[in-house]
């Protein structure tokens, strides 16, 4: 490979960089579209209400019981809610952008414990999303690698 072609495979690969970087500067509904979650298990479409950002599962693994029915809320605290299929839930609520490709003030409800946790999202990259769940601050908690399906 000449010395020119190599700088010119250079030079791509930094324009290529600055338009990747380009498209996340500063767009607060970047995060909109169609995310699965880091085990595969589920997919959830985030998508925005006024100036707030939500999540609603929209795709799972396992979509039904071993006897066909689709899976509820089963472990929902609140008993008259535990009838209500998982698909189609409202899980993730009232995020805002906090710029630099965060959304932070959240709440993400896990179905498979029933329990709610405070939560941030960062967009790392244009098809990947951190999602961090946690109970009082930031610092203890966990963070879930989401990859784009769908873009809005």
């Amino acid at each position: 490979m000449t010395t020119l072609t190599k700088n010119l495979l250079a030079l791509l690969l930094v324009l290529l960089t600055s338009v990747a970087a380009l498209a996340l500067a500063d767009n607060p509904d970047a995060v909109l579209g169609v995310w699965k979650n880091g085990e595969g298990t589920g997919m959830v479409q985030i998508y925005k209400s006024g100036d707030k950002y939500f999540g609603r599962i929209v795709w799972l693994k396992v979509p039904n019981n071993p006897d066909g029915t689709p899976r509820t809320d089963a472990n929902n605290p609140t008993e008259s809610l535990r009838s209500k299929p998982i698909r189609g839930l409202v899980n993730m609520r009232n995020f805002t952008y906090a710029g630099n490709n965060k959304w932070e003030g959240g709440q993400i409800y896990d179905p498979k414990n029933g329990s709610d946790y405070s939560c941030e999202m960062t967009l790392t990259d244009a098809n990947t999303l951190e999602v961090r769940g946690f109970i009082g601050v930031s610092l203890f908690g966990r963070t879930d690698v989401w990859k784009r399906q769908v873009k809005k």
